[in-house]
């Protein structure tokens, strides 16, 4: 079969196919460990939440015509409305419905927003993404029409107590030219768990502004919702950013809802990209959480349950890691959100991608950090000493999955 160029570039194998892929064998596989994928954990009480919402949905009308009808193409209007009287009075954001595009989660909304801005250009020029701190989500790395569309910085590295580090912008390195398209973070971070400080934001909001390029976050694990952050931390938004959100974290990931917020221009050019795609967004995902939103539980269901849940949960698998592996090499980064723990193995002699198969075979599954490090200049030894692990699962499978990691790294240690 003879494909196109486009077929040939999205024919290939790629890190976020092999996460997905593992996601669903672990969730076939009897006994697999899933630590590696990003499933949301399932709370019991939003699954309640969930049922009674839907229940109530399907009593009067609303569940039955959300699944009936198309929405138009930047999504249904009625959530759009809500949302932006939402955070328009609870932050003051200056934004209307026409501020907000909906797609069908996340991953397809940061397809269209980098291809729309980066690649090459009308003048022949190419363009890049810059991500001023790698490592960053595993996701974006494959999403160009064009290859070498991100460019990316090594982070300062702060010491911690207990064994812990912390990820900073070193913002003496970044360099912006006529090159970059747009900035682009998630935050918290996906994979580390790090939450820019407020400082941080404010300066590349500068930096942008100061280059006449937008600024792209990604906050799909962050304030307002579904607020699985650690820190305090401050929403942000204006005219120069486009803020990226998702249903999947609340407990929705089937819903593929993803929400940008982003000015009236960004937000058109979105709006006709769908329509040409994928006709319209689906209207489940809007339909269930503009009820939330009427109903007051969005951001207080955040708050309240979310939050707290994911936040008991990362202290115990790092209590648990802490335990498990004495090694002084050893370290983590500080957990301050999202639903990972960063491992850093300092000096390990084998790669992460080599500790990945060693723990596959014993059915542990988890995401090996080197490709996370996407658009580097050269390479990071660093970069093949980190691990993601997803640490949502239950206390049996934590304990179980965290004692076959402890042996396998112990092992490799010894080859020393």
């Amino acid at each position: 079969m003879q494909y196109s160029k486009f077929g040939e570039k999205f024919n290939r194998n790629s890190g976020i196919n092999q996460l997905m892929q593992d996601l669903n064998d672990g969730l076939r596989t009897p006994g697999a460990i899933m630590l590696g994928g990003g499933n949301p954990a399932t709370i019991p009480a939003m699954q309640d939440y969930f049922h009674q919402a839907s229940a109530k949905m399907l009593a009067n009308g609303e569940l039955v015509a959300a699944l009936g009808n198309y929405d138009g193409p930047q999504g249904k209007n009625t959530f759009l409305k809500a949302l932006a009287n939402l955070l328009k009075e609870s932050y003051g954001w200056e934004i209307s419905e026409r501020n907000i595009s909906l797609s069908n989660g996340s991953q397809s909304a940061f397809f269209n927003l980098f291809n729309l801005l980066a690649g090459k250009q009308v003048d022949g020029s190419h363009k890049k993404i810059l991500l001023p701190l790698a490592p960053e989500y595993i996701g974006y790395n494959d999403a160009g029409l064009d290859d070498d569309i991100f460019i990316s910085y090594r982070p300062e590295i702060e010491q911690l107590d207990n064994r812990l580090f912390k990820y900073h912008v070193d913002f003496e390195q970044l360099e912006v030219d006529d090159s970059v398209a747009a900035i682009c973070v998630s935050r918290p971070t996906n994979p580390t768990g790090n939450v820019l400080t407020d400082t941080e934001i404010a300066k590349l909001d500068e930096l942008a502004r100061d280059n006449d390029i937008p600024l792209i976050i990604d906050n799909a694990y962050g304030t307002p919702f579904p607020n699985i952050i650690f820190e305090e931390v401050t929403p942000f938004w204006n005219s120069n950013t486009i803020l990226c959100m998702s249903l999947s974290k609340l407990g929705l990931p089937g819903v593929r809802c993803g929400i940008v917020i982003a000015n009236e221009e960004i937000t058109q050019a979105l709006t006709n990209l769908n329509g040409i795609i994928s006709l319209a967004p689906g209207g489940f995902g809007p339909a269930l959480a503009k009820h939330m939103i009427d109903s007051g539980d969005l951001l207080r269901l955040s708050e309240s349950v979310i939050k707290p849940f994911y936040q008991q949960k990362s202290e115990f698998a790092l209590s648990l890691l802490q335990q498990s592996i004495t090694d002084k090499r050893f370290k983590i980064h500080k957990p301050e959100g999202a639903m990972f723990l960063w491992l850093w193995f300092d000096e390990l002699p084998i790669t992460t991608k080599e500790l990945y198969r060693r723990l596959k075979e014993r059915g542990v599954l988890i995401v090996p950090g080197e490709y996370f490090f996407f658009g580097q200049k050269e390479d990071w030894a660093h970069a093949h000493q980190c691990l993601r692990m997803n640490y949502v699962q239950d206390e049996k499978q934590m304990r179980a999955g965290i004692a076959i990691i402890a042996e396998e790294v112990n092992k490799a240690y010894e080859q020393i």
